[in-house]
């Protein structure tokens, strides 16, 4: 790949006395605006507001929703950088220029980097919210990087990591505390179980705009089988429909139930 390919921060304005080209810096291009743009910030601030309202809700103390807050919200941050850093390849095949890194407004070393910094921050955020709690933090960050890099990704159980990822989300509330103890007392089987089913929804509604790119790539996954059966549109009502339901039911158990045994 040309290395010019990594300097789209710079536009072209036009060329001097040599025939050079005069670069014009572009902030909105520049390296900090992509890594914001890489993170999926819509769908991180989303998880991240939801799983910080379920800590509050349950009854943690203001320093441990603002514990579970920072760490969820690094994790996240994590998480989309790496999928925008595995997908670079593809997402410049498809010509997606929502992506920075396809797009070259940073070099993928630089998303590496912030994965690094991201790693070494989450570690040891997740384990002060509880030895327990903070390795199933990881096992969500582990399950949905995997998940990232290919794995159940492209068949029929692709909503598998999703389920597998809400639950593990769950079970960090539950074990989750201030300072390396944490709490002893695991969740709820029917709060898990609602959890598990929000996830695939959430899968669902989350792959609906690339699936054309999916089944171009020969991709089979949950989402796409069932766009072909039904068409997209049917699709997108249907999943609306899906997770209102299973949302209020999650609402329900948890009021009715709670969120640990």
């Amino acid at each position: 790949m040309s290395p010019k390919r990594y300097q789209p921060a710079q536009r072209i304005r036009g060329l001097d006395a040599e025939g050079n080209p005069i670069p014009v810096f572009e902030v909105k291009r520049s390296w900090p605006i992509g890594l914001a743009r890489s993170c999926h910030a819509r769908h991180g601030i989303l998880v991240t507001l939801g799983v910080t309202v379920a800590a509050a809700l349950s009854g943690r103390s203001t320093r441990e929703v603002g514990l579970v807050l920072l760490t969820v919200l690094v994790g996240q941050f994590l998480l989309g950088v790496h999928n925008d850093l595995v997908d670079r390849e593809r997402d410049r095949d498809n010509d997606r220029v929502d992506k920075p890194i396809a797009e070259g407004w940073y070099n993928p070393s630089s998303a590496g980097f912030a994965i690094a910094v991201a790693v070494l921050l989450v570690i040891p955020l997740s384990i002060s919210n509880g030895v327990v709690a903070g390795c199933l933090h990881l096992g969500f960050l582990a399950v949905a990087m995997l998940t990232n890099a290919g794995v159940l990704r492209k068949g029929g159980f692709s909503f598998l990591p999703w389920a597998i990822s809400f639950a593990l989300l769950t079970a960090f509330l539950a074990y989750g505390g201030w300072g390396a103890d944490g709490s002893d007392t695991p969740p709820t089987v029917a709060l898990t179980v609602c959890a598990a089913l929000l996830g695939v929804g959430v899968h669902v509604l989350h792959s609906l705009p690339g699936l054309v790119d999916e089944n171009r790539a020969g991709w089979k996954t949950f989402p796409l089988r069932i766009a072909l059966k039904i068409g997209a549109a049917k699709t997108l009502l249907a999943t609306v429909v899906y997770l209102v339901v299973v949302g209020a039911a999650t609402v329900a158990v948890a009021v009715s139930v709670g969120l640990r045994q």
